[in-house]
């Protein structure tokens, strides 16, 4: 291997580190806030991409199906609450269509816009509109009655969410892969390396967006809210902070950047509807080594996979997966080291 390889292989581990830290930041975010390990973020990551090839297409995907299915049961559910608590039946009706209202305009839109072939900016726009729109419907469906549960009865049902998406994602989708074409076509030299168009833009995005969160995290009232909850939740409650509204915040910007990641992915790579189990499994690894509470070092941490996994490839292809999965391994004992034992009480 001489630098010019070297180099070539740290570029590709570096931009796919940058997707998985994105993926990382979601498991800690999502983690931080409701103590859910949220392993559907991948089916989150192959919705975008899939809905996108199948709009290419001038077809209508079928996510827009399963979202008017969840939007209809979530209403239905926030209806049947409201009507418990003794709301009058106009508030119930608001509550009704409060919910149900973001989903059909979505799913028109995508009815309309799908035949028209536009240009893939904007059907990937619309795209990453289905996707957000999905992360508050599995909160409330799946996950909001459950809030106060165990961690292993919420990584079940987390699992669960997981194993019915990947399989709607069959339906929807079929078996064959798709690749979507890159947002940037043009390249760029600085010999040995040649930057993509999609590549510099998976780094300005990516930095974008933890930018984002940092501003929204620090600067914002709900973002404070946010990290109040992922602090303490009884101490929220008691401050007036809904634990659910954070929640469902908290799975809206978590689907918010798997579709931009799925949109981000879609060209480097092709997409099959089971695709996103293994690379939200990589931004799990990710987030693991950064310890499930460090959004920073989740990031970096993803970078080193990246470039493990890239390296790997070119010295063991058929063993990249065991590699990037075996880091974790190190990684939890030295934490169970780390932590000690303790006796139960």
């Amino acid at each position: 291997m001489d630098f010019s390889i070297a180099s070539i292989l740290m570029l590709d581990g570096t931009t796919n580190g940058a997707i998985y830290g994105l993926l990382g930041l979601v498991i800690v975010l999502v983690f931080s806030v409701t103590r859910i390990i949220f392993i559907p973020q991948g089916e989150f990551v192959a919705y975008a991409a899939l809905s996108l090839a199948v709009m290419q297409m001038g077809k209508v995907p079928g996510t827009i199906w399963l979202l008017l299915i969840l939007a209809t049961v979530a209403a239905l559910m926030n209806a049947v609450e409201a009507q418990r608590q003794g709301q009058k039946s106009i508030e119930i009706l608001k509550i009704f269509l409060k919910t149900i209202a973001p989903s059909i305009a979505v799913s028109a839109v995508t009815v309309w816009a799908s035949p028209l072939h536009l240009p893939l900016l904007i059907q990937g726009l619309i795209c990453v509109f289905i996707v957000t729109c999905f992360g508050p419907l599995v909160y409330r469906v799946a996950f909001q009655s459950l809030e106060d549960a165990s961690s292993l009865v919420l990584l079940i049902v987390s699992v669960a969410v997981h194993l019915a998406m990947t399989g709607l994602g069959l339906l929807f989708f079929g078996a064959e892969g798709y690749r979507n074409p890159p947002f940037w076509s043009d390249s760029f030299e600085l010999s040995p390396l040649r930057f993509s168009g999609q590549t510099i833009l998976i780094f300005v995005l990516s930095v974008g967006l933890i930018f984002a969160l940092w501003i929204y995290f620090e600067k914002t009232l709900t973002g404070k809210a946010l990290r109040a909850t992922a602090i303490n939740r009884t101490g929220v409650r008691l401050m007036g902070i809904s634990s659910r509204k954070s929640g469902n915040l908290c799975f809206t910007l978590a689907a918010l950047i798997c579709a931009i990641s799925g949109l981000l992915i879609g060209p480097t790579t092709t997409i099959f509807y089971d695709s996103g189990f293994l690379i939200g499994l990589k931004g799990f690894v990710a987030a693991i080594i950064a310890g499930l509470t460090s959004y920073p070092g989740a990031m970096l941490s993803a970078i080193v996979v990246g470039i493990i996994e890239s390296f790997g490839s070119f010295w063991a292809s058929n063993f990249k997966e065991v590699i990037v999965f075996t880091l974790i391994i190190p990684v939890l004992l030295w934490r169970s080291i780390k932590a000690g034992s303790h006796e139960e009480s």
